[in-house]
């Protein structure tokens, strides 16, 4: 286990409890303190305020020019210093119907920005919302990484074989369920093999991501459910026919930026906004899934190609960046209902899924 990986992991865990942290990169170093989990010690304050660049045109910052990339981070200031209980009401909003935006801001150059877009990665790898006081006054027991220490947590070569089993399933008897792990990495990924596995046979594979509320709580407002169980009945039936399917399932609940997050965005599409803007309204990315970890694990069960189920050609063009063999996408169509119709239409029309 490397000093740089567990470094990073600490800060994420930083992040999580509220403690402060210091990023240092090629172009300088940022001191912050998370406005949503921050601890507040006395009268904490900050003279300035790092977020994402959507949420910083959200506030409509009189110098700040819409950003090509909605979690790029960008670097405010206010006429008087940020307070902690002010940062979370501008860092989330889903509160802004309860809470009007306060003002004015203005954007100001941000010098470090490797430090700054490591910021934003290491809030959504802990599930928080990117938003920092930056050099918090007080900032005690500071903890360190840089962007190197980042860049080596997320080595996908890091994931191993931690455990595999049989497991049979309501789909097909004969499964095997194989758990990867990184280390410092909390992210337990597993594959289920749906049949038995053939060298000369290339499988079809659904990459599946964590959605609690669509594969336990039969939510209705995704796809996710019917999709999961429509890929193992599929597998099932190729099972049948002596071939074999692999469901990678990957611990990157809503695309990657985790449940409570998906969850207010949840609630900002409630009062009307898509998927997608409700993302980039976070701050965050509306895509955020790790592919680099889904090709490590097919790696390492021995997977040389894929047929590849899924409605989306930029999933395939991602895979295929990072090694994967897609020798076919299967198209993978399922019924829409009230619930998720603008759902799946946002899909088409924003992210280039085929319906």
């Amino acid at each position: 286990m490397g000093r740089g990986p567990r470094r990073a992991a600490q800060v994420i865990d930083a992040l999580r409890h509220g403690w402060p942290i210091r990023i240092s990169g090629s172009d300088g170093a940022l001191t912050l303190l998370c406005a949503e989990t921050g601890y507040e010690s006395g009268q904490t304050t900050a003279p300035r305020l790092l977020l994402s660049a959507a949420r910083a045109v959200t506030l409509k910052l009189a110098n700040q020019r819409d950003a090509a990339v909605p979690d790029a981070p960008a670097l405010i200031r206010a006429a008087e210093p940020f307070t902690l209980p002010l940062a979370r009401g501008l860092a989330d909003p889903s509160q802004d119907l309860l809470h009007p935006l306060a003002g004015p801001f203005r954007a100001q150059p941000l010098e470090a920005n490797e430090a700054a877009q490591a910021a934003m990665t290491l809030a959504r790898l802990a599930g928080v919302l990117p938003c920092f006081l930056v050099d918090p006054d007080p900032a005690e027991n500071v903890v360190d990484c840089d962007v190197a220490d980042l860049a080596a947590f997320q080595d996908p070569h890091r994931l191993t074989v931690q455990a595999r089993a049989h497991l049979p399933t309501a789909a097909a008897e004969a499964c095997e369920i194989v758990a990867f792990r990184a280390p410092d990495d909390l992210r337990e990924h597993v594959a289920l093999i749906v049949g038995e596995q053939r060298s000369e046979a290339t499988p079809l594979v659904r990459l599946h991501s964590e959605c609690l509320t669509g594969d336990v709580l039969t939510s209705l407002k995704c796809d996710c459910g019917p999709q999961l169980d429509a890929a193992l009945a599929a597998m099932a039936e190729e099972a049948d026919k002596g071939g074999y399917g692999v469901l990678l399932y990957l611990r990157q609940e809503g695309r990657g930026i985790g449940l409570i997050n998906k969850l207010r965005a949840y609630r900002l599409q409630d009062q009307g906004y898509d998927t997608v803007d409700a993302n980039n309204r976070l701050g965050l990315p509306t895509e955020a899934r790790d592919f680099p970890v889904a090709a490590r694990m097919l790696s390492l069960l021995g997977v040389p190609a894929i047929r590849l189920m899924t409605n989306n050609p930029e999933k395939v063009a991602a895979l295929q960046a990072v090694g994967v063999n897609v020798i076919e996408r299967v198209p993978h169509q399922l019924p829409a209902n009230p619930h998720n119709a603008r759902y799946l239409d946002t899909k088409r029309d924003r992210t280039g899924h085929l319906l």
